[in-house]
C-alpha cells in the first residue's frame, strides 16, 4: 500500500466512525423522545414506533438506562399469550435542569426543573441594579446556588435574558440590564462546568408556549417584563433573524406625537407604554379616563406595532405574557381591535389575541426546554 493510500484509508475510517457515532446518538435521542412523549413503553413498542430492530432497541435502551435517562417501571398488561414486556420510562426525577429568568423587573429568578418541566426548587433574588446595571457575577452566583440546590445531577443551565443574544451565548445588548457584549454563556459554563444555553427571553417563552403549551404553528408571543420583547414561530419553526434580534420591538417608535422619554434616550418607544414598570405607573397614576383608558392606550400602541407583523406573516395567534395583574382583558381587547383596524378588511384574518397558557414560569420552562433539546434531543 502506498504512502498516500494509507492516510486516505485512515481518513475514510475516521469519517465512518464519526457517522456511526452520530447515527447512534440520533437513535438514542429518537428512543428517548418516543418514551418521553408516550410514557411507560415496552421495547417492542419502541421498535415499532421507531422502525429500528428489536436487538438495536434493546441495546439503545440499555445504554439509556446506564446513562440514567431511562428506568424500568414494571411489566406491561396484555391479554394475549406470551411473556409480557418490561416497561421503560424516562427517569423524570433522575436528572434535572437549572433555568434562569433575567426579565422580572424586581428580581432575578432561578429554578431547578425535572425532565417533565416541573419546578422542584425555586430561588428568587431581589434585583439590585446600580447606574452601571446588573453585575453579571450576581447571575453566575445564582446559577451556582441553583446547581447546588438540585436534588439530582444537573444536565445543564438554560438562561432567558432580555436583549439581543447570539447563538454563542453573548448578550450583545440588553439596555434593561445595562449590558453590552456580556459573554454570559461562557462565564456560566466556566463557573458551573456544565453545558449552557442562553437565549432571548421572548424566544424562550415562545418555545415553551409552542412546545409545551397550546401554541399554533404561526405564533407571535409578546413578553411584558422589565422591557418588552417578542418571540416568533412561523411554520412551526422559531425565527431568530439575521442578527439574532428578531422580535426586538420594545424600542420601535409608535405614533408621531413625540411620546414619552425612554431609558434608551429616544422618545416614543413602544415599551414606554407596554412594559411592566410603565403599566404599573399608568395604573397607579391614571390620566383623564382612569385606569381603563391607560390600559387601552397601551393596547392601542401595541396593536399599531403588531399590525404590519401580523399582516406580513399572516399570523393566526398573538399571545401576551406578563404579570397577571397587568395582562388584563382591556389590554387584550384593545390590542386585538387596533390590529384589526389597521389591516385590510378583505384579508381572511382570523386573529386571536390571548394570554399565555403557562404564565409565571414560561421563560424558565422555555430555557429548560433548550437544555433538554441540546442535551437529550427532547422537546
Amino acid at each position: 500500500m502506498s504512502a498516500t493510500t494509507q492516510p486516505r484509508a485512515a481518513q475514510r475510517s475516521s469519517r465512518t466512525a464519526v457517522r456511526s457515532a452520530q447515527t447512534r446518538e440520533h437513535n438514542l435521542a429518537l428512543v428517548l423522545r418516543l418514551v418521553h412523549a408516550g410514557g411507560p413503553t415496552s421495547r417492542a413498542t419502541i421498535a415499532r414506533g421507531t422502525g429500528l430492530t428489536r436487538p438495536a432497541v434493546s441495546d439503545l435502551v440499555a445504554e439509556l438506562i446506564d446513562r440514567g435517562h431511562l428506568v424500568e417501571t414494571g411489566m406491561e398488561e396484555q391479554n394475549r399469550p406470551g411473556k409480557p414486556g418490561v416497561l421503560v420510562d424516562v427517569n423524570r426525577s433522575g436528572r434535572a435542569v437549572v433555568a434562569l429568568d433575567l426579565t422580572a423587573y424586581e428580581s432575578l429568578r432561578a429554578a431547578v426543573l425535572d425532565l417533565d418541566g416541573t419546578v422542584v426548587v425555586r430561588l428568587d433574588r431581589p434585583l439590585e441594579q446600580s447606574e452601571a446595571g446588573v453585575d453579571p457575577q450576581v447571575v453566575v452566583d445564582l446559577a451556582l446556588e441553583a446547581v447546588a440546590a438540585s436534588p439530582a445531577p444537573v444536565l445543564g443551565v438554560g438562561v432567558g435574558s432580555p436583549g439581543i443574544v447570539t447563538s454563542a451565548g453573548v448578550i450583545t445588548m440588553a439596555p434593561n440590564l445595562g449590558w453590552t457584549e456580556v459573554h454570559l454563556g461562557a462565564e456560566l459554563a466556566l463557573a458551573t462546568g456544565l453545558p449552557v444555553e442562553v437565549c432571548n427571553d421572548a424566544d424562550a417563552a415562545v418555545r415553551a408556549e409552542y412546545a409545551l403549551g397550546a401554541g399554533a404553528d404561526d405564533l407571535l408571543l409578546i413578553r411584558i417584563g422589565r422591557g418588552l420583547g417578542a418571540g416568533l414561530v412561523v411554520g412551526g419553526q422559531p425565527v431568530r433573524g439575521a442578527h439574532g434580534a428578531a422580535g426586538e420591538i420594545g424600542h420601535v417608535t409608535v405614533g408621531t406625537d413625540g411620546g414619552r422619554l425612554c431609558r434608551c434616550g429616544r422618545r416614543g418607544c413602544l415599551e414606554t407604554w407596554v412594559s411592566a414598570p410603565s403599566l404599573e405607573t399608568a395604573l397607579a397614576n391614571p390620566t383623564e379616563g382612569g385606569r381603563e383608558a391607560a390600559v387601552t392606550e397601551a393596547g392601542e400602541r401595541l396593536g399599531i406595532a403588531l399590525a404590519p407583523i401580523v399582516a406580513a406573516l399572516d399570523l393566526g395567534e398573538v399571545v401576551i405574557d406578563g404579570p397577571e395583574h397587568l395582562v388584563i382583558d382591556e389590554l387584550l381587547l384593545a390590542t386585538e381591535r387596533a390590529v384589526h383596524d389597521r389591516i385590510l378588511s378583505r384579508l381572511p384574518l382570523d386573529l386571536t389575541v390571548r394570554r399565555s397558557v403557562q404564565p409565571g414560569d414560561i421563560v424558565l420552562r422555555g430555557a429548560a426546554a433548550l437544555v433538554l433539546g441540546s442535551q437529550l434531543g427532547l422537546v
